[in-house]
């Protein structure tokens, strides 16, 4: 009977096997800005208001459902691969705990990407629309020893810079010259290096907003 089992393990242990390796090289993470001698060192990257944003706070939502055990809410984590935020939008859980971080990552979710003015951006819950002329693709995760990070390559653009709000934020914009920027003044943003860290925790947010 043990021998039995065991011959039915295997086969679901070697299926298993690429998807952890793939998680394992491509894992959810949040961001930390390296800019050295500047006022965003070491800052987080926060999701608000369907924008990314330096300082501040991350902005979400979670409904008031009975039976629901809201997430903190509190943290901006990107899934592997870095086009979509992790969260629970993309279904309606009832009676469950919001515990698994698998679950969170569902097609369907809060997409990324650049909009036309070289804002990194984040699709609203439940909602597919992205404005005509934005960047789907070109953001990406690279992997590294010892630190990972996120990058965005479209439009001929070297990764990302910060640009300065009148609300003492720095709102995050693809790296290039022709962006349009709160200042008005490409000048007055900050190129940065986007460090990956590898998020292991719940799920963070039900949904961001």
């Amino acid at each position: 009977m043990k021998t039995f089992i065991a011959s039915l393990a295997l086969p679901l242990l070697a299926a298993a096997a690429p998807a952890m390796q793939t998680r394992e090289a491509n894992p959810p993470f949040s961001v930390m800005a390296i800019r050295s001698a500047s006022p965003i060192h070491y800052s987080q990257m926060n999701a608000a208001g369907q924008k990314f944003y330096l300082g501040g706070k991350t902005s979400s939502y979670c409904p008031d459902l009975e039976g629901i055990t809201c997430p903190a809410g509190n943290q901006t984590v990107i899934a592997g691969g870095g086009s979509a935020l992790v969260s629970y939008s993309a279904f309606l859980c009832t009676n469950q705990k919001l515990t698994s971080l698998q679950d969170g990552e569902v097609p369907g979710g809060q997409q990324i990407y650049v909009d036309p003015t070289g804002a990194l951006s984040f699709t609203q819950a439940h909602s597919a629309f992205i404005p005509a002329g934005s960047a789907i693709g070109g953001l990406k995760y690279e992997a590294g020893k010892p630190w990972s990070h996120y990058t965005f390559n479209g439009w001929g653009a070297s990764g990302f810079m910060a640009c300065p709000t009148d609300d003492n934020r720095w709102q995050v914009y693809a790296a290039m010259q022709n962006a349009t920027v709160p200042s008005g003044n490409v000048d007055d943003c900050l190129g940065f290096s986007a460090m990956a860290l590898p998020y292991k925790g719940p799920v963070p947010a039900w949904q961001y907003i």
